[in-house]
Order: structure tokens, then C-alpha cells, then sequence
């Protein structure tokens, strides 16, 4: 679900499209079979789809936006969301109430309220960067238990395309560069959203790897090379959350676009994949009606296309015979099945109350262990002793930053009536009234100062380098906070941090070696500074309770655990594409974005194959304490399965990311993450840690046998601190297959 459906309403005039409800039909004799809970949801849908016509049917395959503009009235039945799927009292159909979840209860524009809060979770790319599914799950059944309160029963989430570009505008609300990972984290969180019986979305599928003409871009790949990346990932998110709905993408794929693309949501998703749930569009992705039978079931945010297709359009194609009414059954069907396997027949919900302060507790355990350390010289944790502290830059006194768009989280602890500080970027376009910077009011400074009571912790606001650098000269620390915005509907034009925070940061650390930087960033950011500063900590964009989890991390309270989802590049001339593609192009121009340059070869991969050096690799982190591994067993012979000893080598008790990678297979240097598991240990403790590959990941997708192939041979494996730095390795012979797509 993108911000760009609220600007164009906004910007447009337009009213919401109010759905009315079918006209009240005589109710056959007896009582409704379909309400019977003992059934299949699948048996249940049969029932009541021989109990509709085909007005009905269509009814549940498009609808409005669940909110009004300008002079229009909010839709009849609606409570005031992102989307809105009138429900049908003959047949007791519930309506469909759908909200934005990226991060959380997305409240657009505060449509239900001033007081209409919800709880903030750090970015999605922070959540990865936990390499841990349990966060994930605990996350997202957070996200669902409000969704629930408050009476939504549909959520947008689910972010999983692979971040290909550092500068991408989105990369923030999805959860990396490999597809285990991604698939692993976004699937986990999707399971914890349905466990309060909400249908959650899979989005945006696929290969929607970039903002910049968005909604023209052409990303182009091939088959193979798509299976291997980024649809590898949404296919293990869809196998492990099984979300009731994918959204489907604004952009092309070989020319076609996402939301009417048959090889993706006719072959690859419904046919080989089996999928049951259902396809919606993104909101305004709808181009013409042939988008149903190429595999899309329901038309979202109807009034941002220049057509309501899904309607008079989809009837008048089945009085002509251009669309089967099978077709039609297909889709209504699915709609159905996905309300019946979230039980939403068979509950009526009423607003709840929401422990916002048990919630704030989930979303600071997700920012304390996603907080990467990426340098560390000796200067943290802060000694416990420090006299004086200068905290600089980043409006560290007022909160932490967010992504912008259509992902951003009204939080309950801004006071109704008081405003949060923002920094308004500006500019012309569709975004432009969505692109302001909010920072959650979660104050580093405060978290600090709390912590250092006796101490003096001063605050700088870090517009005049000079006076920075004054403030920290004397300091036993200085720690500078730096931020880069990034959102929905632009990339970013390079990776450097703006506002003249490089300028900042080498006037600190001149004045003060002991300078410790935390970027609060969606993307990897060039660091020309890194060699000259006595810390670096990755804190992404943090949520509800952000800067106390930064602050926690700053003294050790917390031992710093994250590990890096994405590879560290130097600068743009180490990425596949150094140029943005379409920089400079008309807003509505086709702008073809080549993948076939990296193919399925995404991030660590990438840098692996040009045998380049990053900045970080992926997998990266550093801690308070050190681990060691020893006795890597690897045995195989239809997958690889292994087990190494890990111990936590140092004083302090700590989170390690025990990391398995494939290294070597016939014919190729192969690079690609087999396995991941998170474990905590005392000092001087050892667990056995175990791993069993996912054939897939050590296969190449065959088109031509539509299937994944093992070839036999020698199959080397390591365990690295990250992608490129292997500790311990071994190898399995695996024997001659091939597996279902």
C-alpha cells in the first residue's frame, strides 16, 4: 500500500467512492451452511459461493478507499483506512477494513482521530538485522492484537523484495538483500499478525526494487535469475506466514506490469507455488481490465485508476464471454477462503483497549537487538565514570527518525495536540505532502542523561561544525548522531549523508578521538569518515522506544547483537547500476531497470562474484564480548545438513548470529546463506548449534524443467562471522535431483 494513494486523493479532490451494499435478496430456506465453524474454510467458500450472484461476486473483487477527502462522505460502513471491501448482510459477509502495517497500525492521517495512536516498530530492515524469527513473530502478533482493537481486520504488510540498491527509496520497509533471510523474517511476522485472526498481506510482488518512476519502471530479469532472488524470497515468506493476500506491484516485469503479469500470478504464484489466498492491487496499479483474468483478483483504492475495472468493466467481459465466470468463482472464492481462515464469519469485533506500554516493551526488544556495531575501538560501552558527555546533531534531543510514507506510525506517546519535531524535505510531486522526516518521540539525549546522572551531558545541535567541535574537544565521549531520510516514491540521488553531516562528523572526531557516530539510517551510507572515529554504531530507524534502546546499547546495559542485512558498499562505483536508472527522465517515462547485470547474484553475492571488497559485509557485527567455533560437522546427500560448537570466548554474556554459508558447488564459487540461528551465552558457555539447507538454496532454477536442480558433486560450506569472512569449513556429496518449483 503506497502514500501516493493518499496524495492523489488529497491533491486530486477526489471522493471516496462509497460502495452501497447489494440490494436484500429473499434467504433460501434453512439456515446458512457456510456458517458452520467445523467446516473447511475452503468447504465453507464452496457453500456460499452456490448462495451468490454474480453482482455479489464482483462486490468483494474491488473497493474504495476507506476514507474521504474533500466534499465526499466517508464510504457507508467504513471506519476510516487505507482500504475498504463493503461486507453483504443477506449472506452475512463481513466488510473488509484494511490499514497500512509496515511498521505497525498505520492511522493515514489520523482519519479515525486525533487520539488514534498505534505502536511503532523500528524499520523492517532493523527488524532483519535481528537475524531473529521469534522477534519477528512477537512483532507482528503485536501489530495484529491492534489491529484487532481496533476493529481492523486487514493488514498491508509483509514487506519482502530484496534491497538491490542502497539508495532505494523503500529498502527501509523491507528486510534485506538474501532471500532466506527476508523470507524467514517477513513470513515469521505475517504469521504473528494472522495469530489474531487478521488476513495480512505479501507485498509488493515482485521485484519492486525501486521509487524512482515508480510506477513506470521496468524491472528486467530473467526467469531463472527472478526465482533464485527475489520471488526464492516472497515464495519462503508465503510458505512459512502463509498471509491470506499478496499485493502486487506498481512496476513492470519484462515489460509487463506487476498487478497484470500472468507468468508471475497465474504460473509462478497460483500454479507452481499452489497458492489458495488471493491478489490485490496496490492502489492505483490497475491499468485495464485484462489485469483479472492475467491473475489479479481485486482492484484496491478504486478511485486512483482511471477506471473502477473490477466492476461494470468485469460484467460486461463476462456477458461477452471475454472472461469465464469460472474466473470470476476463482476469485470470489479466494476473497472468501482467506475471511473464512481468519475467522472473520464467526466473530463480531468491538474496539479494545491497547497496553501501549506492554507493546512499547516489544518494539524496544526488536531495536535493542537489531543495533549493529560496526566499529568499536575501545570507546564503548561508555565507561560508566564519564565526567562529561557532549551529545551532537541528528535532533537526538527530540526523538528518532522514521521512514516517510505510507508506512508511518502515529504513536501514543505524542500527546494529542502536540506536535513532533519534523524535518520537512519538501519538493513537487505526488510525495511531496507525505516526505516530512517525523522523530518518535523517544530522546536519546533523555535516555543519556538518565543513565548519567552525576555526569554532565551537553547538547549540540550540530548546524555549525565549529560549535560541535567546540562542545566535544573537552568531552570523555562524544557521540554524534547523524540520520539520512529515505521513503516511498523517491530514492535517494546517492549514498552520501545530507545536510553536511560528513563535514560534522570529521570536525568531531578532529576535536575529540573518542567520537562515537550512530547513523540512523534506511540504507547503506558512504563513510568517509570511518577511519578517523572511535565508534560506529548502525541504529536504523529505531521506533516507539528507539532512543532508549540506543541508549541501553551506548552503555552496555545491552550487549549490541545485530547483524548487518545488507552489504556496506565504499561508494556507487561498487553497486551493479552507479546511476539510478532513469535519472533525469520525465516523471511518466518507461524507464527500464536492468537486473540482468547482478541477476540473482544480490548484495554479498554481487561483491563476491566481482571478488570486491565492501565496507561491511553482510553478516556483520561486532559485540562486547567474542565467540569462538569448533567441531564443524557437514554431512549430505540429498541437502546439507551441519552442526559447529559455538562459545562465548569473553567476560560479558552476549547474542551471537551463528552463520552458515555455501562456498563452493560443481562448477561455481558459490556464495549464498544456508542457514542462521541466534543464540545467547554466558561467558564461557557452549552450545551445539545444527542447520539442515533448504535444497533450494544450493540448486539453480532450470526453466526449462521448471523445476530446481541439484547437479551431484562436492558441496562446500563455512561458518563465517559474516558473507565474507569464513571461520571453519567442510563438504557434503550430494547426489544428482530435481525439485518441484
Amino acid at each position: 500500500m503506497k502514500g501516493m494513494k493518499f496524495a492523489a486523493a488529497l491533491l486530486c479532490g477526489m471522493s471516496a467512492l462509497a460502495a452501497a451494499p447489494l440490494v436484500a435478496q429473499a434467504e433460501p430456506p434453512g439456515a446458512k451452511p457456510w456458517m458452520d465453524a467445523k467446516l473447511s474454510a475452503e468447504k465453507r467458500a464452496d457453500l456460499i459461493l452456490a448462495h451468490m450472484s454474480l453482482d455479489e461476486k464482483v462486490a468483494l473483487l474491488h473497493g474504495p478507499m476507506g476514507m474521504s477527502f474533500g466534499p465526499g462522505p466517508l464510504p457507508d460502513g467504513a471506519i476510516g483506512s487505507a482500504g475498504y471491501i463493503p461486507g453483504n448482510a443477506r449472506l452475512g459477509i463481513p466488510a473488509l477494513q484494511e490499514s497500512d502495517a509496515s511498521l505497525g497500525v498505520a492511522n493515514p492521517m489520523l482519519v479515525r482521530g486525533a487520539d488514534d495512536m498505534s505502536t511503532a516498530l523500528p524499520s523492517s530492515l532493523a527488524l532483519a538485522a535481528t537475524f531473529d524469527p521469534q522477534i519477528a513473530y512477537d512483532g507482528g502478533k503485536m501489530v495484529g492484537t491492534e489491529a484487532r482493537a481496533k476493529t481492523i481486520n486487514v493488514q498491508l504488510a509483509g514487506g519482502v523484495n530484496l534491497a538491490r540498491d542502497p539508495r532505494g527509496g523503500r529498502n527501509f520497509e523491507y528486510a534485506g538483500e538474501d532471500p532466506l533471510l527476508a523470507g524467514t523474517m517477513a513470513g515469521e511476522s505475517i504469521r504473528g499478525i494472522q495469530s489474531n485472526g487478521i488476513i495480512s498481506t505479501v507485498k509488493h510482488y515482485a521485484l519492486n526494487g525501486q521509487e524512482h518512476n515508480r510506477m513506470t519502471a521496468d524491472s528486467v530479469i530473467g526467469q531463472d535469475a527472478a526465482r533464485e532472488s527475489d520471488l526464492l524470497a516472497f515464495q519462503i515468506a508465503i510458505e512459512k506466514g502463509k498471509p491470506g493476500s499478496v499485493m502486487c506491484s506498481y512496476n513492470l516485469i519484462n515489460g509487463v506490469y506487476g498487478c497484470q503479469n500472468d507468468w508471475t500470478l497465474n504460473q509462478v504464484l497460483k500454479k507452481d507455488w499452489g497458492y489458495k489466498g488471493f491478489v490485490m492491487s496496490d492502489w492505483g496499479a490497475v491499468h485495464e481490465v485484462g489485469a483479472f483474468t492475467a491473475g489479479l483478483d481485486q482492484q484496491s483504492g478504486e478511485q486512483l485508476d482511471k477506471q473502477v475495472w473490477f466492476d461494470k468493466p468485469l460484467k460486461e467481459g463476462v456477458a461477452a464471454g471475454t472472461i469465464p465466470t469460472a474466473r470470476v468463482d476463482d476469485a470470489a472464492r479466494r476473497v472468501l477462503t482467506a475471511m473464512f481462515t481468519a475467522g472473520l464469519f464467526d466473530r463480531t469485533d468491538t474496539k479494545q483497549p491497547i497496553d501501549f506500554d506492554a507493546h512499547a516493551q516489544v518494539a524496544q526488544r526488536e531495536e535493542e537487538g537489531a543495533i549493529v556495531l560496526l566499529e568499536n575501538r575501545g570507546v564503548l560501552p561508555i565507561a560508566a565514570g564519564a565526567k562529561k558527555i557532549a551529545v551532537i546533531g541528528g535532533n537526538a534531543d527530540a526523538g528518532v527518525p522514521s521512514g516517510t510514507g505510507s508506512s508511518q506510525v502515529s504513536n501514543p506517546y505524542r500527546k494529542p495536540g502536540t506536535p513532533l519535531r519534523s524535518v520537512a524535505l519538501g519538493g513537487e510531486g505526488m510525495m511531496a505532502a507525505f516526505s516530512s522526516v517525523v522523530f518518535h518521540p523517544s530522546a536519546p539525549l533523555t535516555a543519556l542523561r538518565e543513565r548519567f546522572k552525576n555526569a554532565h551531558v551537553s547538547f549540540d545541535n550540530g548546524i555549525y561544525p565549529e560549535a560541535a567541535a567546540a562542545a566535544a574537544r573537552d568531552a570523555d565521549v562524544a557521540v554524534v548522531f547523524v540520520y539520512q531520510p529515505s521513503g516511498e516514491g523517491e530514492d535517494a540521488p546517492s549514498t552520501s549523508l545530507p545536510f553536511g553531516q560528513d563535514a560534522l562528523i570529521d570536525a568531531v572526531a578532529a576535536a575529540n578521538p573518542n567520537t562515537v557516530v550512530v547513523l540512523e539510517t534506511g540504507n547503506a551510507v558512504d563513510m568517509p569518515w570511518a577511519g578517523k572515529v572511535g565508534a560506529i554504531v548502525q541504529a536504523w530507524y529505531g521506533g516507539q522506544k528507539g532512543g532508549e534502546a540506543i541508549a541501553r546499547v551506548l552503555t552496555g546495559e545491552v550487549n549490541p547483537s545485530g547483524r548487518l542485512p545488507i552489504t556496506w558498499q565504499r561508494d556507487v562505483s561498487q553497486l551493479p547500476r552507479p546511476v539510478v536508472p532513469g535519472t533525469g527522465a520525465a516523471p511518466d517515462a518507461r524507464v527500464k531497470v536492468d537486473y540482468t547485470i547482478e541477476g540473482p547474484d544480490v548484495g554479498y553475492r554481487w561483491f563476491a562474484r566481482q571478488r570486491m571488497s565492501p565496507q561491511y559485509w553482510f553478516g556483520h557485527g561486532l559485540s562486547y564480548t567474542s565467540f569462538g567455533y569448533q567441531g564443524l560437522s557437514v554431512t549430505g546427500r540429498k541437502t546439507v545438513t551441519a552442526s559447529v560448537t559455538v562459545t562465548n570466548t569473553g567476560a560479558k554474556a552476549g547474542k551471537d548470529v551463528v552463520q552458515l554459508y555455501l562456498t563452493g558447488k560443481p562448477g561455481s564459487d558459490e556464495r549464498r546463506l544456508i542457514g542462521f540461528e541466534k543464540v545467547a551465552l554466558a561467558p564461557g558457555e557452549s552450545r551445539k548449534v545444527s542447520f539442515t539447507a533448504d535444497p533450494r538454496l544450493l540448486a539453480e532454477f532450470d526453466t526449462g524443467k521448471n523445476g530446481w536442480v541439484i547437479a551431484p558433486g562436492d558441496y562446500t560450506v563455512g561458518i563465517g562471522t559474516d558473507a565474507g569472512t569464513i571461520k571453519l569449513s567442510g563438504s557434503a556429496k550430494l547426489s544428482a535431483q530435481t525439485l518441484k518449483p
